[in-house]
């Protein structure tokens, strides 16, 4: 079970990676890939089928959700 808190411990440091919206789509992917596997391994569903769809969501969330950059 410690292993499951070390995991999201470890994907919720890794959020909000990166200035660029490349940057933010790349680890937005590997954090939802990483989540859509443990989920659907803990679930029963497929754990492919959940890291696929995690790290399509998450990349696409990443991606949309890059701060503008303001100057003064």
């Amino acid at each position: 079970m410690s292993k499951y808190f070390v995991l999201a411990a470890i994907l919720l440091t890794a959020t909000a990676c990166g200035d660029t919206w490349g940057q933010r789509a790349v680890t937005g992917g590997g954090i939802g890939a990483g989540t859509g596997a443990v989920l659907g391994a803990v679930t029963g569903f497929n754990p492919l089928a959940g890291a696929l769809i995690g790290g399509a969501a998450g990349a696409g969330i990443g991606a949309a959700t890059t701060p503008q950059r303001r100057y003064y």
